[in-house]
């Protein structure tokens, strides 16, 4: 696999080495020793997996405190487009964010560390995004920011009005001013 650390230091891309004949397709899409080797040693808990539709924006996501999450992400059917917002006060990138696209074609994998706000945007018909975490899901330590905050600006590839958000995010999703940090 290449790991390509991204403008923001932590958060990788990582292309399979993937092998194509007559029958289809072979790749490793994880192997720990590697993983551990390029980005660092995460210890991943749980897998998790979402089926969306056209426009669907899921995030900005993440879990506070002893609950924060890093991430492992990719695309097993469809395409998206996938950010994460840097949350880390201390940080030279602090409210930077990084955009790629992940989809079946392209086999690539996002890493996101602890400390990170996280979300994607469905470009396909339909998308299965699945991911690994390194921390369970606490409902009590979860938090998002909303998709369209003008501070952190991302520039997202579909209009507004065709934007399908859950009415959580619309409701309880917070201003990045105003959003929980991490030191």
């Amino acid at each position: 696999m290449n790991y390509i650390e991204t403008a923001i230091k932590g958060v990788y891309i990582i292309e399979p080495k993937v092998f194509n004949d007559q029958r289809g397709y072979f790749f490793e899409a994880w192997k720990q020793s590697e993983f551990n080797e390029n980005v660092g040693s995460v210890n991943f808990v749980q897998d998790n997996e979402s089926k969306s539709s056209y426009g669907v924006l899921r995030g900005l996501h993440y879990q506070k405190g002893e609950f924060s999450q890093a991430k492992l992400v990719r695309v097993v059917k469809g395409k998206v487009l996938d950010v994460a917002v840097d949350l880390r006060k201390s940080s030279p990138t602090f409210g930077k964010y990084v955009m790629v696209e992940l989809s079946d074609e392209n086999k690539r994998q996002f890493f996101i560390p602890r400390g990170f706000a996280h979300g994607f945007l469905v470009l396909s018909e339909e998308a299965v995004f699945t991911y690994k975490v390194d921390n369970v899901y606490a409902p009590q330590s979860e938090a998002s920011i909303r998709w369209d905050d003008p501070t952190i600006g991302i520039e997202w590839p579909i209009d507004s009005k065709d934007v399908l958000t859950s009415e959580k995010d619309l409701k309880k999703a917070f201003a990045f001013e105003d959003a929980d940090y991490f030191e």
